[in-house]
């Protein structure tokens, strides 16, 4: 259990950094949901590349590369390093500008100012609320394997996961935006860290890693782990939409709102790119290289699970002490889901609540404190989630979360750069999107056995693969969802009117003119 000590002292540090940032506050709506908008560019990289990497990048992609190979870097981290910041930049700063302008705290508001939309933008509220929750789940159902793992089965996964989320339910209950951004920066400062000792420490402990890919080369059933020969072309081509997700997802339009001033994102591109290639490579590459370790083979064999495949290198290679700091690295990047949570409930006070007259009603402290009640329900929810899923991490995230909120990002790009966008183009849009994951989950639900689903002419087109649902030749939903969105936000806004031209002018105003272009009279 000392390893597990180790990370419950670790817990206790965050838990008490989000308390600390409770009491800085100024307890204000504002303040709680967005810190006031006044996130450094130190602090806003951090926060915002910290709530980006969840438990599906340590856990999910190490198990995946112990399956696939280290082409699962690939999949995503080197189509991530190149899209997430560049929409960022090119989106993300015209939401900063536009919430500054104008007040918004949310995606929804935005979205309703712009286009305006009223019920149309609770629909996308609630499509986005449960397209969010696997998202989270991911978080807990990490911790309560990290905690399983780490203290060799003395913590149930159940309990672990309890805590996890116990202690994310604190901080942000009590700090809010200020206390997730402060604990997400010095999550990532340790998670990033974490990938540097690991390669370290589990190569030392594997002879040096020549040994084991000359070892991994000289057998037939391990040397395509370390090819690219188990990457799949169409799904690797699939991958590419995937990062489009980020500039969708409502904690990451959130934490754009809370930049102090726009030079924040020049950093954010410049950094965000480096710190994927920091955490990404060493794990992929240790989870490629793990299936080369009798311990990690035997045990994922026994348990079925390979998302556990990093702790068991670390308790397999590490000194007691050094694999507790390490796993702590580990729970960092795993409880990321704060940032989620927290989105969660400032949509619902601002969307919902406060839209519909409770602020002016009841007040911006009952706000506030249904803010906080709703963080409690979530996470609630995702906790029992966790707890009773099966499916692996990375595949969770894959199916509902990254390919939801991929196929939801022509809304944004449509309203941050299309004027003539319309309400019922994103309706359309959102719509399209809701079905279609609504039919992923029945194809997961009505096949569990992998094989044909759906063919023409002796052509498999929709197919159940062991991890989920796949088109043609492997290709994944994400693909014709994405493109299919695109397709009804365009249909939808030219079959429509768009906008008054008040509000057009607002987000869309005219050039002006050189003044040695005017006329003098």
């Amino acid at each position: 259990m000392i390893e597990a000590v180790v990370v419950f002292f670790y817990l206790a540090i965050v838990l008490y950094i989000g308390i600390f940032a409770f009491r800085r506050g100024t307890r204000t709506g504002e303040d709680y949901f967005l810190a006031n908008r006044s996130l450094g560019s130190v602090v806003f990289l951090l926060s915002l590349f910290g709530t980006n990497m969840t438990s599906v990048t340590i856990l999910g992609s190490s198990g995946r590369a112990f399956r696939d190979g280290i082409g699962v870097y690939g999949l995503m981290a080197s189509s991530s390093a190149i899209v997430i910041p560049l929409t960022i930049f090119l989106a993300g700063t015209r939401i900063w500008a536009h919430g500054k302008r104008f007040g918004h705290k949310t995606p929804v508001q935005f979205f309703r100012d712009r286009w305006e939309a009223g019920a149309i933008g609770t629909f996308i509220f609630a499509l986005q609320a449960v397209l969010l929750v696997p998202y989270i789940v991911v978080g807990v159902k990490g911790g309560g394997e990290t905690l399983f793992a780490i203290s060799g089965g003395s913590i149930p996964r159940w309990f672990g996961g309890g805590i996890v989320a116990s202690v994310v339910m604190g901080y942000v209950f009590f700090g809010g935006m200020r206390g997730t951004a402060w604990v997400n920066s010095f999550q990532t400062l340790l998670f990033l860290s974490f990938g540097f000792a690991a390669v370290l420490v589990i190569g030392n402990g594997m002879g040096g890693f020549s040994s084991a890919v000359e070892r991994m080369l000289a057998d037939p059933h391990l040397a395509p782990l370390l090819t690219l020969e188990r990457m799949n072309p169409y799904v690797s081509f699939s991958f590419l939409f995937i990062p489009l997700s980020a500039i969708a997802f409502p904690h990451i339009g959130i934490f754009c709102l809370t930049a102090r001033r726009m030079s924040s994102f020049r950093s954010t591109v410049i950094f965000y790119p480096l710190c994927i290639l920091a955490i990404w490579m060493p794990c992929v590459f240790l989870g490629a290289l793990s299936a080369g370790e009798p311990a990690v083979a035997s045990a994922v064999e026994a348990g079925g699970d390979s998302d556990q495949v990093m702790i068991i290198l670390l308790k397999t290679h590490a000194p007691r002490w050094l694999a507790g700091i390490l796993g702590a690295g580990i729970m960092a990047a795993v409880m990321a889901t704060d940032s989620q949570i927290l989105a969660l409930s400032t949509m619902f006070t601002e969307d919902v609540f406060a839209y519909h007259g409770g602020r002016s009603r009841f007040g911006e402290r009952a706000q506030v404190l249904t803010g906080r009640m709703f963080v409690l329900g979530v996470t609630a929810v995702a906790f029992i989630v966790g707890i009773t899923t099966t499916q692996q991490i990375f595949d969770i995230a894959v199916k509902y979360a990254f390919t939801g909120y991929a196929a939801l990002s022509p809304l944004v790009f449509a309203a941050v750069f299309w004027k003539r966008s319309t309400k019922y183009g994103a309706f359309a849009g959102a719509l399209t999107v809701a079905a279609g994951v609504a039919c992923v989950a029945w194809l997961e639900s009505a096949y569990t056995v992998p094989g044909i689903v759906w063919q023409w002419k002796d052509v498999p087109l929709v197919v159940r693969t062991p991890s989920g649902a796949a088109l043609y030749k492997g290709i994944l939903p994400v693909v014709p969802l994405t493109l299919l969105s695109s397709l009804a936000v365009v249909c939808g806004s030219l079959l429509t009117r768009p906008p008054s031209s008040a509000t057009l002018d607002r987000y869309f105003p005219p050039p002006v003119r050189p003044l040695e272009s005017l006329e003098v009279r």
